[in-house]
């Protein structure tokens, strides 16, 4: 396949954690020269070589939108109301199958799509890393992985049947930066907890629960990872992972407590469970398996292929996120917006 230059990129999702950092990267490459972010409420925030048009990808027609550009990358994704799967399914499933009909009717060259590490499988049993042939059936209870697997079934079809379209699958790990902590407090802590509780050595035990064991990435980073998949011939799947893997033991470090208390998961489903159903934290018990059920992912074709690599190591992701919290901090854009409470 010959290499095209994008002259023009497309960012669904464009105002949230990682489409902040992708349009700020893309804003950055000599081989993009314009980028147009799509988002339900417009910004006040207005990077290089950006135009902000306001669209929904559940319900609004994006062929317009699309029609002249090289790649679009699609970002858009509600997590939230957890309670209400049909509304994350409406935007999650069928936003994201609206998407990639519009890219197909305009004629867009390439289209990068936001899949995740909660596409995937349970991990072996081994704990051995899995590269991009691991199956992604996700986690059937949890929403989230559902709708992933979903999206990736929906992408096999795509491809099958679009063969003028680069089709690019990003399985990044868990992104975290400052100016999303807010959101993310938001959306998977809920208002409950002290944002100021988080300040390292304030926490005086983390528990340890069997399989837990993570790749966090700096949004910056996974966002390098996208634009290379943007401006390079490249198509299929990449794992977008990282240098470490957490654990209980990593956790305890960064946040200055003084032990790690084994918990079984029965008691830790059973009490976030309780807190769910009292609407006390917005994140349900079936979240909580999943993610002690994924896999750990090899990333290497992503820095073979990409020439792709972190610059943030997972702990100082999760320091400058856990500062982020503390302080309440966001950004100029809606989903991001700072925490003043």
């Amino acid at each position: 396949m010959p290499q095209q230059v994008p002259h023009k990129v497309v960012v669904t999702g464009a105002s949230g954690n990682v489409g902040t950092s992708v349009v700020e990267a893309l804003g950055r490459s000599d081989e993009v020269s314009e980028i147009v972010g799509v988002a339900r409420r417009e910004p006040s925030w207005h990077p290089p070589k950006t135009t902000w048009v306001t669209a929904d990808v559940a319900r609004d027609d994006l062929t317009e939108v699309f029609t002249g550009a090289d790649v679009v990358i699609h970002l858009a994704w509600f997590f939230q109301p957890t309670s209400e799967p049909m509304t994350t399914w409406n935007v999650n499933v069928r936003g994201s199958i609206r998407v990639f009909d519009a890219a197909v009717r305009s004629g867009v060259g390439a289209l990068v799509v936001a899949s995740s590490v909660g596409a995937y499988s349970p991990g072996p049993e081994d704990g051995h890393l899995v590269d991009e042939s691991w199956p992604t059936d996700g986690w059937a209870p949890a929403a989230y992985t559902r709708e992933k697997a979903y999206v990736e079934r929906v992408l096999d079809t795509v491809e099958a049947t679009h063969s003028q379209l680069r089709v690019v699958r990003m399985r990044p790990a868990f992104m975290f930066k400052r100016t999303s902590a807010s959101s993310q407090r938001r959306i998977f802590m809920g208002p409950f907890l002290p944002r100021r509780l988080v300040q390292p050595g304030l926490v005086p035990v983390v528990p340890d629960l069997p399989g837990l064991r993570f790749q966090a990435l700096h949004s910056d980073d996974a966002a390098e990872a996208y634009v290379a998949a943007t401006v390079r011939p490249v198509h299929g799947a990449f794992n977008v992972g990282g240098d470490d893997v957490l654990d209980a033991e990593a956790l305890r470090q960064i946040l200055g407590a003084r032990a790690t208390v084994p918990v079984h998961p029965r008691l830790a489903r059973t009490a976030l469970g309780t807190l769910w159903r009292l609407r006390a934290v917005p994140a349900p018990p079936d979240l909580l398996d999943a993610f002690l059920h994924l896999p750990v992912m090899d990333d290497s074709r992503a820095r073979r292929d990409l020439g792709w690599s972190p610059r943030y190591t997972a702990a100082d992701t999760l320091r400058e996120f856990l500062q982020g919290l503390y302080d309440g901090s966001g950004a100029a854009t809606a989903p991001l917006e700072p925490d003043n409470a």
